[in-house]
């Protein structure tokens, strides 16, 4: 195998674990020195290298857009996966970010399909003002699931990748993952055309996005902001 690539924390751990020989172009949303794929961030010194997409530096970020675009809420409800080994690192952001504003979190956590429900039975009776779904590869599988219970319980929810604001979600702030993917495959060519992965530096995500879907912000009875408008990288019709 001339080299592997792997978008994804999990996957690139194993990868890691795995091989000292052949080359790996990975794409993690923490820290890759913390996580051991590297020795540091401008001379990788090993097999590894790759793209850092940021999720834990957006989510303080996301959590204030939120904010802006319903400034009264104070309530709000957060939904994370346990099992995800980036959650702790991400709900102290969360936290923190909150503190700053004023706000107050219930946390839910949600590993699997019922768990995601029960969550929401619990949204249900206790009726937070909005929900932030932390980032997890398995939230963006169920991604109509939860699409389709924010909409059948009228809660606003943010989220960080524009598919969820596509399939009718409210709103998303996170890391353009198009363009993150591409600078796998342009590190993934280098390495095939000679270039060593100890020589080649970790690249940080420089493109973010936010989108807005007008129409659920409608039908929620939410008028968007001005200011939150004029920074839209998309808004959904």
């Amino acid at each position: 195998m001339a080299v592997i690539a792997t978008p994804g924390t999990v996957t690139s751990v194993a990868a890691k674990a795995a091989t000292a020989a052949i080359p790996i172009v990975f794409a993690v949303g923490e820290d890759p020195v913390k996580l051991g794929l590297v020795t540091s961030l401008a001379k990788p010194g090993g097999n590894a290298t790759g793209t850092n997409f940021l999720i834990q530096e957006t989510v303080a970020k996301r959590l204030r857009l939120l904010h802006e675009l319903l400034p009264k809420a104070v309530r709000v409800a957060v939904l994370v996966n346990p099992s995800n080994q980036t959650t702790d690192a991400s709900l102290q952001g969360t936290k923190e970010a909150a503190a700053t504003l004023g706000l107050q979190l219930q946390i839910l956590n949600a590993s699997s399909i019922g768990e995601i429900n029960a969550a929401f039975a619990t949204l249900a009776s206790e009726r937070p003002d909005a929900l932030f779904v932390g980032g997890d590869a398995f939230f963006v599988g169920r991604a109509v699931q939860l699409v389709t219970l924010t909409a059948h319980y009228r809660i606003p929810a943010t989220y960080s990748l524009r598919g969820y604001v596509a399939a009718g979600g409210l709103m998303s702030y996170g890391t353009d993952f198009g363009d993150a993917f591409r600078q796998v495959g342009a590190y993934t060519g280098s390495v095939l055309k000679g270039a060593k992965p100890a020589d080649l530096p970790v690249l940080q995500s420089t493109k973010f996005e936010l989108v807005i879907n007008l129409q659920t912000a409608r039908v929620l009875g939410i008028e968007v902001p001005p200011g939150i408008m004029s920074i839209a990288d998309e808004v959904i019709e």
